[in-house]
């Protein structure tokens, strides 16, 4: 019996340190998200656009700046190209209902952009955004999940603060538009 348990002893130690010193750094390949992944790159950047992912919250304080840049309504829904090109497309706000955004920036620092936004039901909560630029024109796309089980959220309005990086955009005049099922916004950025 002894030599059993010395047995599985030596192979665990044995087995510890061959996979704590061979072990690749970084995060293990995930078959189906990493080739997904990868296909929804491949597919962007022969459309044209450049992914950016955007950090995403429910900000606390609901003081909000006004907005200078001239806020529009415009069609809702993701431009065609933008949704043939995507696997899997983001589950969006019901529309877009305030946006509270500056008219220019520049590309040095953060650039956030804080809306008001509808949301079909209670079983959705904030997952992300990301930001699709091609050419002249940038698409930001919040991000909902599903909420599991019998768990619901507080309201269906929802304040959210979406922060472009600093040094994501180049010089230049875009199109913003901030994509809504039913309802989207789109103004003009000036980005120096």
């Amino acid at each position: 019996m002894k030599w059993i348990v010395v047995a599985i002893l030596v192979s665990i130690v044995a087995y510890t340190y061959l996979t704590l010193h061979y072990r690749r750094p970084g995060k293990a390949f995930s078959p189906y998200s990493d080739l997904k992944s990868r296909a929804n790159t491949k597919r962007l950047l022969s459309a044209g656009y450049q992914r950016i992912v955007l950090d995403a919250g429910l900000p606390a304080d609901a003081t909000l700046k006004p907005s200078d840049a001239t806020i529009a309504l415009t069609p809702a829904g993701l431009p065609a190209t933008l949704r043939d090109s995507l696997i899997e497309i983001p589950q969006l706000p019901a529309e877009i209902a305030e946006v509270y955004a500056a008219a220019s920036v520049n590309s040095m620092f953060a650039y956030p952009i804080d809306f008001r936004c509808t949301l079909p039901d209670n079983k959705q909560q904030l997952a992300g955004a990301e930001l699709y630029v091609r050419d002249e024109e940038i698409i930001v796309t919040p991000d909902f999940d599903r909420l599991s089980g019998a768990l619901l959220s507080r309201t269906r309005e929802n304040l959210v603060r979406i922060t472009v990086p600093a040094g994501s955009l180049k010089p230049g005049r875009y199109r913003v538009t901030l994509v809504g099922a039913r309802a989207s916004k789109a103004w003009t950025l000036q980005v120096h």
